[in-house]
């Protein structure tokens, strides 16, 4: 919302830089008219001084002198008069004409700015999710369709990227856990001989599914962060945040249990309803709950509340712990990014988890907020829209 705040108002800025600039130029040129014309007026009339006659010359001589000499002042006058109402007329011209300057101008730079803003307003609604359409946008091949062509090249290049993303997301989780399955079966059947297998061999296949239990986890965090990413907020429908995150504590009662955790979720609302994709946002509320699980203290705390705003649902989970650094705390939603085993008190987590959940914030146009707890832990707050209550929810 703040960035198209922010692209109309450089928008607005362009057409009233054009507008002041076509009113700035007619003023001057007209200015400048308005002087050429006012000094082209004046006629500097020369005035015959009266002579000094002798004292032999008529007197009708003189009277007709000084009569010629007033008749001169009065036309220089009435010029002065002239040029005066002339410099006046002309102003009063000027101001309403640079009046009707700007108006037309701030139309024309609307009109230049029209593709645009178009092009502004389609590329604007062009996502991943519909990167086939196209400006195309029509009119005489001049800068602005080049610009348009432009861009429209650069989304053929981006849907086919986007395309082999997608292929790629499709493909791997059979190309890639083929070969971890016949791994794991090909262990159990060396293990399960009729023969008693040597200890040593048997630490070591359980060392090796061990392993490939990691790599099979591995590997499933990859691809839903893939999906997250390249856009998987299709088949969206209304879910609860508050519902999503309660099963997710049942589901997880063991473990909270085994670290002898305090959960408080006396502020989490049965409704707290947003639209996306099912799978996914019940992912990004499982790994968060597996975070505030896997990395606290035993005997420690978790406080989990939902709440509803005007135009956006927020989930918080925190725990507490040892005091952490905020700025290594940011990076926790960047991949492979980890505190250490201080904190953990292990280290075979995937370092996928917060940066799933971004990811998949992000593609449910939201947010994921890590802050570091002033007295120690953790604070993890996600953002997403609202969505309406379904009929069949309020029944």
């Amino acid at each position: 919302m703040r960035k198209a705040r922010a692209v109309a108002l450089r928008g607005s800025t362009v057409r009233l830089r054009y507008t002041a600039l076509y009113g700035a130029l007619f003023l001057l040129s007209g200015a400048a008219l308005l002087a050429i014309a006012y000094l082209l007026s004046l006629d500097d009339v020369s005035r015959t001084e009266p002579l000094d006659d002798p004292a032999s010359q008529r007197s009708a001589l003189a009277q007709a002198q000084l009569r010629i000499g007033d008749l001169e002042a009065q036309l220089a006058q009435v010029q002065a008069d002239q040029s005066h109402q002339l410099l006046t007329g002309s102003a009063i011209a000027l101001a309403v004409m640079t009046v009707v300057s700007i108006v037309l101008g701030h139309l024309v730079a609307g009109r230049v700015l029209r593709p645009l803003r178009t092009i502004t307003a389609a590329t604007q609604r062009i996502t991943a999710d519909n990167l086939h359409e196209r400006l195309a946008l029509a009119g005489p091949a001049d800068e602005v369709t080049d610009l348009a062509d432009t861009i429209d090249g650069l989304l053929d290049r981006l849907e086919s990227s986007f395309t082999a993303q997608r292929r790629f997301v499709a493909n791997a989780s059979h190309e890639l856990r083929t070969p971890l399955a016949t791994m794991r079966a090909s262990l159990d059947v060396a293990v399960a001989k009729p023969e008693p297998a040597p200890a040593q061999t048997v630490a070591l296949a359980d060392r090796v599914r061990t392993e490939l239990d990691l790599v099979d986890r591995l590997l499933e965090a990859l691809l839903t962060l893939a999906h997250a990413q390249v856009g998987g907020s299709a088949d969206s429908v209304p879910v609860s945040l508050g519902r999503v995150t309660a099963a997710a504590l049942r589901t997880r009662a063991a473990d909270i249990a085994d670290k002898h955790l305090t959960v408080d979720d006396r502020d989490l609302q049965d409704g707290a309803w947003t639209q996306g994709n099912q799978t996914l946002l019940s992912r990004m509320v499982d790994n968060v709950i597996d975070n505030a699980i896997v990395h606290n203290q035993a005997g420690g705390w978790i406080r989990v509340e939902t709440t509803t705003h005007d135009a956006s649902v927020v989930l918080a989970v925190e725990t507490g712990g040892e005091v952490l650094a905020q700025e290594q705390v940011a990076a926790l939603s960047q991949p492979f990014r980890r505190l250490g085993g201080e904190r953990t008190g292990s280290d075979t987590g995937s370092g996928l988890g917060l940066s799933i959940v971004a990811a998949i914030a992000s593609t449910h146009q939201g947010r994921l907020d890590l802050r570091a707890r002033p007295r120690g832990g953790l604070a993890v707050t996600i953002t997403l829209p609202s969505a309406e209550t379904p009929a069949g929810a309020r029944a």
